[in-house]
């Protein structure tokens, strides 16, 4: 028998209450939680005034119950996600309209090339200037619709996240190509303007930069600057030799050559040489004519030839390395989740365990 301490110092027991008795002990929580899922809402009750949890205190947030997107609302979502994903995250059959795309600026850009050749400029001109109209009114769509379309993250959610979103580098570059083609097709236009069949017709070329927008992501560029940054000790390295051997070459071949090979009348000039012989281009505008000139050339020829080819060397295994971690990444990404799973299961199955024999 257990007791406890009086009021008059002595000590009185403690005995189990009556279960008739109202003044009882109750987990307040679940009896709480289970009126409130036994006891249907009635017209007058309404719904709760606040949620409460386990020890009976109210939740944050506002009451009532959960308002499920209608119909149309989820249908709306899931088009505005898809076509986000089409746009931004191409994956399966979205790769369709993108091959298209670049179809499309591959012969804009070809016919911006036969428009220069006097024997094929008429031809050029017209299919160039059907191709340009058809671009402005795809890329147009295009752009307002991934302005659109961004609404479904949360960060570009509203006007301030569709402007933050419309300020993203492609999206800028994406806005400029459409401006300078306006400019070309209304140049087309006006051939008696003398500044639009020159200045305009010249910006045609400005639409190279509908290639860079092929690679939205930027996973290009971004795999390139990884493998530089790996290895900028060793490029630095390499481009310094290779710089200092071009300066003593130069300088030596231009003071064996200077007073009888009117090629190398200049310290510049020579300096064009080192760098067009170190290079392996070998334009062969200059070339030396002394058996000292060409013997110093032959020698720093191959001594930094190898320094100049080096950086190549370096980069080449540089992404080489890069894209075996990147698979190997991807391999790891595709084995985490049944792992995750396995270690779940595994878990709930030893606590099961535990309870059911412990």
């Amino acid at each position: 028998m257990l007791g406890s301490p009086s009021n008059n110092g002595g000590s009185r027991m403690l005995v189990p209450p009556d279960p008739n008795d109202d003044r009882r002990v109750e987990f307040v929580a679940l009896t709480a939680v289970h009126t409130e899922r036994s006891e249907p809402s009635s017209p007058e009750r309404g719904h709760p005034s606040h949620r409460t949890g386990l020890l009976g205190t109210p939740l944050p947030g506002r009451p009532g119950p959960r308002v499920n997107p209608s119909g149309p609302s989820k249908r709306f979502r899931k088009f505005q996600n898809c076509m986000y994903n089409v746009l931004e995250r191409p994956r399966g059959w979205a790769f369709i309209y993108h091959a298209f795309i670049f179809l499309l600026v591959f012969s804009c850009l070809v016919l911006s090339v036969f428009s220069t050749i006097p024997d094929h400029q008429r031809f050029a001109n017209q299919g160039l200037f059907i191709l340009e109209f058809v671009m402005i009114v795809v890329f147009g769509l295009e752009y307002f619709i991934r302005v659109w379309a961004a609404g479904c993250c949360s960060r570009y959610r509203g006007w301030k996240g569709r402007l933050r979103f419309a300020r993203k580098p492609f999206c800028v570059i994406g806005l400029c190509v459409l401006f300078v083609a306006s400019l070309a097709v209304i140049a087309a236009g006006t051939q008696g303007n003398i500044f639009a069949t020159s200045a305009l017709r010249s910006m045609r070329f400005l639409q190279i930069l509908r290639m860079v927008r092929m690679d939205r992501r930027g996973g290009t560029w971004k795999l390139l600057g990884s493998v530089v940054y790996a290895h900028s000790k060793e490029l630095i390295t390499a481009w310094y030799i290779g710089f200092l051997v071009l300066i003593f070459a130069s300088f030596l071949v231009y003071l064996a050559e200077k007073d009888i090979n009117s090629d190398f009348n200049t310290y510049a000039d020579s300096l064009w040489w080192g760098t067009i012989t170190l290079t392996t281009i070998g334009y062969g505008d200059k070339t030396p004519r002394t058996w000292q000139g060409r013997l110093l050339a032959a020698g720093f020829a191959l001594l930094g030839v190898s320094f100049f080819a080096l950086p190549a060397g370096i980069l080449g295994s540089g992404f080489a390395l890069k894209v075996q971690e990147q698979h190997r990444q991807k391999h790891f990404e595709k084995r985490r989740m049944p792992a995750a799973n396995l270690i779940q299961v595994i878990a709930a199955v030893i606590k099961t365990f535990t309870l059911q024999y412990f």
